[in-house]
């Protein structure tokens, strides 16, 4: 398996991404680990290099405020885009970047290329649910419009992931939506259900926004726009919550002992609610693996971006989706 880090691309570049690429390279030597970027400052970072390890060298950087879509086209020698390249010739079987989260779309559409039959890939990132497992959601911003038939896709990509990439037999598949009543929601969601239906998937029907961290499904199927309000939504509303329980607990002496004794209860409910702790979100439909990690990954992060692909590739993930869709 040969699985490429955007060196460049993230908050905490090259830093983290190399740091990261390094402890994947040593624990999984069956694994070939290809940091793309500017090769005197990945070099210069690197200490022991394992055998399993290389350096590919692009001389561009995408920064977080560039346009995505002018920023892949002119810079031709970005780590992003020169990744991306080397899924498209079969130099790499996945990739993984920290970067500009609409370039990293623009250059799986536009380089890496769509899988046959896929008309939107999605981005799949982990909701957190309490029970701690969590829950695919797609698409969650990579389309703002879709049609019903991009959703039906949504749910068999996102089922086939839960069951090749975290073991789960026949996930349950959820819709987004107003009510649980099969009759209800928008134009979408009323031509989508039927055709969720048809799937050879668990379908457990409509799901409510306020359930969806109850655990009700393993995969949440929904247009960009509304998803993206969700995950926002989400990641406001846990950061408000911290920000009320850090002013109450710094009152007083008494609540700060408090808060000195609840340390850890704390540290781990702040984890759970925090989507950036539950890997890369993939996105999905793209004719090889790429997988988006959170802008401020750290170097665990990036490891775990890379255990995530790993386990993709194990499975054949790509090419179970291509035979689903493709009807072989």
């Amino acid at each position: 398996m040969r699985i490429v880090v955007d060196a460049m691309g993230g908050d905490n570049a090259p830093q983290s991404n190399v740091d990261g690429a390094l402890i994947a390279a040593r624990e999984w030597s069956d694994t070939e680990i290809i940091l793309v970027g500017d090769e005197a400052r990945i070099g210069a970072l690197l200490k022991d290099k394992p055998s399993n390890l290389k350096v590919v060298h692009a001389s561009e950087v995408i920064e977080a405020e560039d346009e995505p879509v002018k920023a892949v086209r002119r810079k031709k020698d970005a780590s992003m885009v020169v990744a991306g390249r080397m899924i498209r010739e079969g130099e790499a079987d996945a990739m993984i970047s920290a970067g500009n989260t609409g370039a990293l779309m623009t250059t799986g559409l536009l380089v890496v290329g769509r899988m046959k039959g896929i008309e939107r890939p999605a981005l799949a990132p982990m909701i957190p649910t309490l029970d701690g497992k969590g829950m695919l959601a797609l698409d969650l911003g990579a389309n703002m419009d879709s049609k019903p038939e991009h959703l039906q896709q949504y749910a068999l990509m996102g089922s086939l992931y839960r069951e090749k990439v975290h073991g789960i037999a026949k996930p349950r598949v959820g819709l987004l939506n107003v009510g649980t009543e099969p009759g209800k929601g928008n134009e979408l969601t009323k031509h989508a259900y039927p055709l969720l239906e048809e799937l050879p998937i668990h379908f457990v029907g409509n799901v409510e926004s306020r359930d969806v961290m109850n655990g009700v499904c393993d995969v949440l199927v929904c247009d960009g726009f509304s998803g993206n309000i969700l995950l926002k939504s989400i990641e406001g509303t846990a950061g408000a919550l911290f920000s009320l329980l850090k002013e109450q607990f710094g009152k007083s002496l008494k609540t700060k002992m408090a808060a000195a004794l609840m340390m850890p209860e704390l540290r781990s409910l702040k984890s759970t609610l925090d989507y950036k702790e539950h890997g890369g979100a993939p996105l999905l439909g793209l004719g090889g693996l790429v997988v988006k990690s959170h802008g401020s990954s750290d170097a665990n992060a990036i490891k775990n971006g890379v255990r995530q692909a790993r386990t993709a590739l194990q499975n054949r993930l790509v090419e179970s989706i291509s035979n689903e869709i493709s009807g072989k």
